[in-house]
Formats: structure tokens, sequence, C-alpha cells
């Protein structure tokens, strides 16, 4: 199944009929593994109408990499005896050449960084090659790669490729509203706890069964003996990093609820002195992420020591919150683990996925000019005296909307509307630098089940929106 990446395809049909610098074209597409990079780049060449060659680097010696790359090149099997070996990437790209540039054609390197590993001399041959053979030819070069930092290097001015590349594209998770094309007969209730599961990575999307319900699919595709869950967060990191060891102690921790960094310090056991660098890593590999309360100036943001460490992968939340510390009964009792899952679902759901939606509708219906406010940041507050799960302000109008999420089963009463106009919103503009005075407020609430009549006509009163589980969900669907 190919859902979305409406944006993607059209930027590489951009690339494909730019003619500048070129006519040759150096694009690079990245992102975290799992995340659709070689389908997107199939799918674009299946549609180009052009000849394409695709290779893709694996964890083996240089002269195999380079024997297997030139028999993609020839069309033919890399077992085959009149293949030959080279001695260097310089002398492949130098005898590839004439079968490379002869049409316009595409050539698609996946896993790049596999390849560099294994010869640090091979990004230079490229760019060499690139300089000498591909730039002034109709060849377009697709770079792809899983490992975020290595891919990321090739931008920087130390690469050798630098100043080449004529596009890049880094693939984000599917968003939220490409759950209804996997999973067309769950309700909306449902698809927000799948996506609170396992985001928008399309493999792991596809564990599920959309012929069955999620409690099903949990027990079947997640708990069961030999999945490919259990063992996905720690492949990815060993992968990745090394030391995972630590890297595990530290998700762990976060998993477990501990966001500043003494909390995690103390129990990942890892020195605060050494803490810093390993949270950057996870912040590069996108798995950690840095709040910092949306309520603080911008001017302050840097320097605050406000900020707390939560996982930003949905995965990685649920992995450490219900199948990591239950190791030993995953295998030998399943049926306790689904239990505790199915128990404590709701409350997880609502403290992850439901806020984090909440806020991507207030990014969307802002950019769909929809909101009295137009907000500048977007985010959370928290203090010593109040914490507010959305927040959108804008520090020019001196506004601000301020929201509570709640995701009971329940349709929400009036004591909850009150509670968000007596107690958080005064508590929060009370945390803002001049006190908030004079500002212009909008509350918010984001439901799952609605709101009583009651409680509706208080909310309208202040002029406030609430927004349950089928509004956010038609609001967020694609397109």
């Amino acid at each position: 199944m190919f859902v979305d990446r409406e944006a993607e395809l059209d930027f590489l049909q951009r690339i494909q009929q730019q003619q500048h610098p070129g006519p040759g074209q150096l694009i690079m597409l990245y992102g975290r593994r799992r995340v659709g990079k070689t389908a997107l780049l199939r799918r674009w060449a299946e549609a180009s109408g052009l000849p394409w060659i695709y290779w893709m680097a694996q964890k083996e010696p240089a002269a195999l990499q380079r024997r297997k790359l030139f028999a993609q090149i020839l069309g033919r099997g890399p077992l085959a005896g009149t293949v030959p070996s080279f001695a260097s990437w310089s002398d492949l790209w130098d005898v590839a050449a004439a079968n490379l540039t002869s049409r316009k054609q595409l050539l698609i390197l996946d896993e790049l960084p596999y390849a560099a590993e294994a010869d640090p001399a091979m990004l230079s041959a490229l760019q060499l090659a690139w300089d000498q053979h591909f730039e002034q030819s109709p060849l377009m070069i697709a770079l792809c790669g899983s490992h975020v930092r290595a891919m990321e290097t090739l931008l920087a001015a130390q690469s050798p490729l630098f100043g080449r590349m004529t596009g890049q594209w880094r693939l984000h998770p599917l968003p939220f509203g490409a759950l209804r094309s996997f999973f067309p007969t769950w309700s909306a209730e449902e698809q927000v706890a799948a996506y609170a599961i396992v985001g928008g990575v399309p493999a792991y999307l596809r564990w599920f069964d959309p012929t069955q319900a999620l409690s099903s699919n949990l027990r079947q595709r997640i708990l069961a003996p030999g999945s490919l869950a259990l063992a996905e967060v720690e492949f990815l990191l060993y992968d990745e990093v090394r030391e995972p060891r630590v890297y595990l102690a530290i998700l762990q921790a976060l998993g477990n609820g501990a966001h500043t960094l003494a909390q995690i310090s103390a129990a990942a056991m890892v020195a605060p002195s050494n803490l810093n660098a390993y949270l950057a890593t996870l912040q590069e590999l996108r798995i950690v992420e840095r709040r910092i309360p949306a309520t603080l100036h911008p001017s302050r943001q840097r320097s605050s020591k406000q900020g707390r460490y939560h996982l930003s992968d949905p995965f990685h939340r649920f992995y450490f919150r219900f199948l990591q510390p239950y190791e030993a009964e995953v295998s030998h009792q399943p049926e306790g683990v689904l239990k505790l899952i199915q128990e404590q679902l709701r409350a997880f759901v609502g403290a992850t996925a439901w806020e984090e939606l909440a806020r991507q509708w207030v990014r969307s219906a802002a950019q769909r000019g929809s909101l009295a406010i137009v907000p500048e940041t977007i985010g959370s507050h928290w203090s010593r005296t109040v914490q507010a799960d959305v927040i959108g302000i804008n520090w020019r109008e001196r506004a601000i909307l301020i929201g509570e999420c709640k995701w009971g089963a329940e349709r929400v009463d009036k004591a909850v509307v009150r509670d968000l106009l007596e107690r958080t919103i005064p508590l929060v503009l009370a945390d803002l630098p001049d006190k908030g005075e004079a500002w212009h407020v909008v509350p918010l609430l984001f439901t799952r089940a609605g709101l009583t009549p009651a409680a509706h006509a208080l909310l309208r009163e202040h002029d406030g929106l609430a927004i349950d589980t089928m509004r956010l969900w038609s609001d967020l669907a694609l397109g």
C-alpha cells in the first residue's frame, strides 16, 4: 500500500524536469528506518517513464559493493562471470560513465552510509565523478540513507559533496490522516489509539491487520512470540550508536516518566556530566525531543533551564511503557500483558497522542485561517503552579489559545469547563512575562466524547472552542 506522499512526489517530479544547474541532478532523500524512503523512490522511478537503476549498499567489503553496483548498471546478476571488479570507486565511475551518461535515466544509491563506511574514499570518488562526468549529463542521481546523522553530514561544508546537491528532502512519518487509508473500517477512536502505539511509520502500520480489531492486533501482532515489534527498538539503536546499553537505560528512564536532567540521571545512573552528550545524540536521531514551555518568550527559550526531555517517537513511548518492562511476561504470559495494556491504554493515549493531535489541529486550523488567533508558537505550558496541554501564542498581538485535552469515555461536564476558565487560564496568564494583562484569550477543550449541553453553553459564553474526536479526525484528513 502506498499512501499520501503527494508533496514528496511533487518534489521529485520537479527535480526530474529541472535543467538548472545541471542538466544533471544530484538529490538526497533521507529519514529514519521504516519511514518508506525506498518505496517512495521506487514509486517515483516507476512513474517517471525513464529507465532507472536501483542499488542498495549492504554491510560488506567495498570491492563487493562496487561489483554489485556495476552489475546493476549493466543489468546483470552480481555473480555473472562477465562482471568485472574494480580496485577503487574512481575506477568504477570512470568505466560506468559511458553507460550512465548516454541517455536520461535515474540512478538510485540506497543506504549510502554503508558504502562510505566500507571505504571512506567513496564520497570523494563520487564527487569527482559528478564534476567530471555527471553534472553536465542527463543523469539523475538520488542518494538515500537511513542513518540520519551520516546523511546530514553530506550537506556540511566538510563533505566532498558539499554544494553539489540540487535538492534534498527529509522524509517524515505519515500524518494522522493517513491512518484511514490503512484502517478504513476502524473508528476514529481506534485510529487515535493506533497512532498512539505506532505513529505514522508505514512499516509499523502494516503490522496491524485492518480486518481485525485493535485489541486482537495487539495480542496477535505485537505480543505474539517472534513479533518484529518486540525487537525493533533495540535493533534500531544497535544500528545507530555505540554503547547502546547506556542509551537504552536513558530511553527506559524517559519511558518511565523521568523528564528533567536530574531525574534522567538518577533513573539511568548516568553521570550528569555525560548525560547531555547522550541526549544530544538521541535528539539528532529524532527519538528524543527537548520541550520548552510555549509561554516562554522566544528570546529566553535557548538559555532556559525549564527544558524537559520526552520520547518523540510514538512506538518508543509504547515500547518502554508496556513492552520492555514486561519482557519476561510477554514471552510466558502475554494475556496478562494484554490485560495491563487494555487497562492503561486510555490514560496512555490521552497523555500522548491525543495531546499531540490537539496541537496538530491548532497548527492545521491556523494554516486554514479558521482561528481568531494566528499563533507564532504552538506547544504546551508547565510551571510549579499549573500545566496546560495546548498553547498557541501570538506575542505581537498579545493573544493566546489555552486548551485542555480529555480522553475519557464520558462527555465532559460543566465542572471541567469551569476549572479551565477559573483555574488553568488565570494561572497560565500569571506565568506570562507581563502577567497576561490585557491579553486576548481563547479557551479550547479537546474531548473524546464531546461536552454536555451545560458545558457547551458555558464555553460558548467565553468564546471558547470544543473539538471532539470526530471533528479532529475530519479536520486532519488528508487533502
